[in-house]
């Protein structure tokens, strides 16, 4: 894609810190990390986001996941790590090609990808239930 700056990474016109690499995919260091070691997981198709993903892609993307979570809890003492993938620009999805967030999380570190659980009764549950299986 034209003007995708991880396309443009990929194609070594912008430079990246890579922390891994193989045929489908490429694993570099967040310019903006949450925490130190926070990586990104590029596909070297440019796929927009998880709904234009086959499942082949998708399964070998998370075992690269899998890969960076456990150097990074080996390499750099991390005691667990967050994998997050946004898709839109509601979900926070910034760059329109896929990309997962290996997040590595330390010992109190900083509160990530926090919500606030909501307490729906069984009747609104219910409803979103109807709504996702008929």
């Amino acid at each position: 894609m034209d003007n995708c700056i991880f396309c443009m990474i990929l194609e070594g016109k912008i430079p990246s810190s890579k922390v891994y690499e193989d045929e489908i995919c490429i694993a570099m260091l967040d310019i903006n990390p949450a925490t130190a070691g926070h990586t990104l997981i590029l596909p070297k198709k440019h796929v927009q986001d998880l709904t234009e993903m086959d499942e082949e892609l998708g399964g070998k993307l998370l075992m690269v996941a899998k890969k960076i979570g456990l150097l990074q809890k080996e390499k750099l003492g991390a005691a667990g790590f967050n994998v997050v993938q946004n898709n839109g620009a509601a979900a926070g999805q910034t760059v329109p090609h896929f990309h997962i967030h290996v997040i590595p999380r330390y010992e109190g570190g900083p509160e990530l990808a926090a919500w606030r659980p909501t307490e729906p009764d069984k009747e609104e549950l219910n409803v979103v239930l109807k709504k996702l299986t008929e």
